[in-house]
C-alpha cells in the first residue's frame, strides 16, 4: 500500500515546522492520510528540531522507523536522521552550509539571491521535495499561496526556484482515488468540539502543551462566538471559570499536569458547589516542570483523584482527533447535564500532532441543562430523583442564587447538621448512577482489529494509533476505553470475551490503565511501557508485540 515519510530538520528557528505543514498539506491534496509529528526542545533559538510526516492510504496516527526522505538544514540533522533513510530513500540537503552523501541545493544562496530572509529556506527546501517526489508545481502554489499570508509573493519565487533545482522526480507520490480531508491538530479538535457544545468562555494560562487551545480559540473568537481569557495564573484560570460557569456561561480551562496541580482546590469547589466545568489536561512528562515539550500519559491516577473528598467526575481520554471533538461536545454536555466537572486528558502527542480529520461533525451538539421552571421558591440544591438540582442564574428576577464551599441545606444555607450532611452528600452521589446508565448507550470502548482473536493489546489516549496498525497487521484485538471514569468495566470483559492473553500499551512507567482495571478485577498478562516522552513507532511497537507473543 502507498505509504511515505519524510523528516525535515533544522535548528529551532529554520521554520521546521512550517515547512512541515506546508508538506503535510501539500500530501493531504493527494488525498493521502496524514500524521504529522512535531520534535522540538523547550528553546527559543538553537536546539535540534525536526518534523516528521506520514503519509499513506491507511488512516496512520503515527510515525514509522524508516523514511523515504529527509530534509536537512544542518549538518546535525544530516547525520541525526541520514541513518533512518531507507536503502531507497533520498537525503536532500542545504549545500551552502556543509557536505553530505545527498542531494546537495544552495538554499540559503536561493533566498540571498531572491531577497528573502535566512527563514524561507524552507519554504525552498519544500519547493525541492516536491520535486524530488513528483509533486507537480501547481499543487505547490497553491498549498504555498493558501498557508502563507505574510510575504507571499516573496515565498512563492522562492519556492519556485528550489522546485526547479530539482531536475527530475526521483520518486513518484501518486494522488489517490480517494477523498480529501481536512488536517486538525488534537488541540483544534478539543477546541472546535467545546465550542460545538456552546462554549462561552474559555480560560487558560499558557502552559505546553495545552497552550494551542487557547492560541486558536482566541484568533476564532468572533466567528466561534465565545471569549478567551489569559489571567496572570492558573489558580485565576479555574476560579475564573467557576465564575463564568455560576452566572450561566459555559466554561473551559486547560492546562498540563503542573498547571492543573494549581487547580486541585477549584475542582473540590465544582463539586461541593455542583458548578460545571470541563477541565483540558495535556499530559507531558514531570513530575514537575518535567520535559515540557515531550509526550507521556503519567496523569491518569492525578486526574482520578484530584481534589478532595467524594467527588463525582468523568473523565474521557480521546486517542485521536476525531474523538477529541466528539468526546469533548458530549464532556460539555455531561457537566452541565449532570453539574459535575468533566475531564478532557490528552498529551502532547494528541495535542499538537497534525491528523488527518474524519469526524462529520454532525454527532453532537449543543444540549440544555435542567433549568429552573421559575415556579415557587427557588433552591439552587433542591433535593430531586436523579441528584440535580434545576439551574438559575444570577439576574433572575427574585431569585437568589447561592453558590458555597461549605456543605449546605437545599437553599445554600451552611449547615454542620449530621442529618442534612449525609442527605446533601447522597444527593451528589445521585448523579453517578444516572451518568454510568447514560454512558451504558454510548461507545465507551473501542474495539477494533480481528473480533475472534485470542489476544488483544489495551489502551487508552493517542497510544491508540500505534495499537491498531500493529493489530492490523498481526491479526489481533484492540480495546480502547474512551471513558476512563466512571470506569466501563462491564463493556471491557465483553469485549475481552474469548481473549487468553491481554497486553497493556502504554506511555508511562507504572501502566496506569493497567493498574485502573486491576481495581475492577481486569489482569493483563504483559505490558508493553514506554517512557523517554515519545510516542511508540508503529515499527517499534510491532517488534515489541511479536515478541511477547512469539
Amino acid at each position: 500500500m502507498p505509504d511515505y515519510s519524510f523528516i525535515l530538520a533544522g535548528k529551532a528557528g529554520d521554520g521546521i515546522r512550517q515547512a512541515g505543514a506546508l508538506l503535510a498539506h501539500l500530501l493531504a491534496r493527494l488525498n493521502y492520510r496524514i500524521y504529522f509529528w512535531d520534535d522540538y526542545p523547550s528553546l527559543i533559538r538553537g536546539g535540534h528540531n525536526f518534523s516528521m510526516i506520514r503519509a499513506s492510504d491507511y488512516p496512520v496516527q503515527t510515525f514509522a522507523d524508516e523514511v523515504d526522505v529527509v530534509l536537512a538544514l544542518d549538518e546535525f540533522g544530516a547525520q541525526e536522521h541520514g541513518r533512518r533513510l531507507k536503502s531507497s530513500g533520498y537525503l536532500l540537503y542545504d549545500s551552502d552550509g556543509f557536505k553530505a552523501e545527498g542531494i546537495g541545493i544552495g538554499l540559503g544562496s536561493i533566498v540571498k539571491r531572491l531577497g528573502g530572509k535566512p527563514v524561507m529556506r524552507n519554504v525552498a527546501a519544500v519547493g525541492a521535495i516536491s520535486a524530488l517526489v513528483g509533486i507537480s508545481w501547481e499543487n505547490v502554489e497553491s498549498v504555498v499561496q493558501g498557508l502563507i499570508r505574510r510575504d507571499a509573493d516573496l515565498n512563492l519565487r522562492i519556492a519556485r526556484a528550489g522546485f526547479e533545482q530539482v531536475t527530475e522526480a526521483r520518486m513518484k507520490v501518486e494522488r489517490l482515488d480517494d477523498q480529501p480531508l481536512p488536517l486538525l491538530q488534537g488541540n483544534e479538535a478539543i477546541a472546535l468540539g467545546a465550542a460545538r457544545a456552546g462554549l462561552k468562555l474559555y480560560i487558560a494560562y499558557p502552559m505546553t502543551p495545552a497552550s494551542g487551545i487557547l492560541h486558536f480559540l482566541a484568533r476564532y473568537e468572533d466567528e466561534l462566538g465565545l471569549v478567551t481569557y489569559h489571567p496572570e495564573n492558573e489558580i485565576a484560570a479555574v476560579i475564573t471559570a467557576i465564575g463564568g460557569a455560576y452566572a450561566g456561561a459555559r466554561t473551559m480551562v486547560g492546562s498540563s499536569g503542573g498547571g492543573f496541580a494549581l487547580m486541585t482546590e477549584g475542582v473540590s469547589l465544582c463539586a461541593q458547589s455542583e458548578t460545571p466545568v470541563v477541565f483540558v489536561v495535556s499530559q507531558r512528562p514531570g513530575p514537575s516542570t518535567g520535559v515540557p515539550t515531550y509526550t507521556m500519559q503519567g496523569d491518569l491516577h492525578f486526574v482520578l483523584n484530584s481534589g478532595q473528598g467524594d467527588i463525582v467526575r468523568l473523565v474521557v481520554a480521546p486517542g485521536d482527533p476525531d474523538e477529541a471533538f466528539v468526546w469533548t461536545a458530549h464532556a460539555m454536555n455531561l457537566a452541565w447535564k449532570y453539574q459535575i466537572s468533566a475531564f478532557v486528558l490528552t498529551d502532547k502527542n494528541l495535542s499538537e500532532s497534525t491528523y488527518s480529520f474524519m469526524s462529520r461533525g454532525d454527532e453532537v451538539g449543543w444540549e440544555e441543562p435542567k433549568l429552573w421552571n421559575g415556579q415557587g421558591e427557588y433552591k439552587r440544591y433542591l433535593m430531586t430523583e436523579d441528584g440535580v438540582s434545576p439551574l438559575a442564574f444570577p439576574g433572575t428576577k427574585n431569585v437568589t442564587v447561592k453558590a458555597t464551599s461549605y456543605e449546605h441545606d437545599e437553599s445554600g444555607i451552611t449547615t454542620e447538621e449530621p442529618d442534612r450532611i449525609r442527605a446533601m452528600q447522597a444527593k451528589r452521589l445521585k448523579k453517578r448512577g444516572y451518568l454510568v446508565r447514560e454512558l451504558s448507550s454510548m461507545e465507551t470502548v473501542k474495539v477494533h482489529g480481528k473480533r475472534d482473536a485470542r489476544v488483544a493489546l489495551v489502551c487508552w489516549g493517542s497510544t491508540k494509533g500505534a495499537c491498531f496498525e500493529v493489530a492490523d497487521r498481526l491479526d489481533l484485538k484492540v480495546i480502547q476505553p474512551v471513558v476512563l471514569e466512571p470506569f466501563p468495566a462491564q463493556m471491557v470483559k465483553e469485549a475481552l470475551e474469548g481473549v487468553s492473553r491481554i497486553i497493556g500499551v502504554e506511555v508511562n512507567s507504572t501502566g496506569a490503565l493497567c493498574r485502573l482495571m486491576s481495581c475492577h478485577g481486569i489482569s493483563v498478562d504483559e505490558q508493553l511501557l514506554k517512557y523517554d516522552g515519545r510516542p511508540f513507532s508503529v515499527d517499534e511497537l510491532l517488534r515489541s508485540v511479536s515478541q511477547v507473543i512469539s
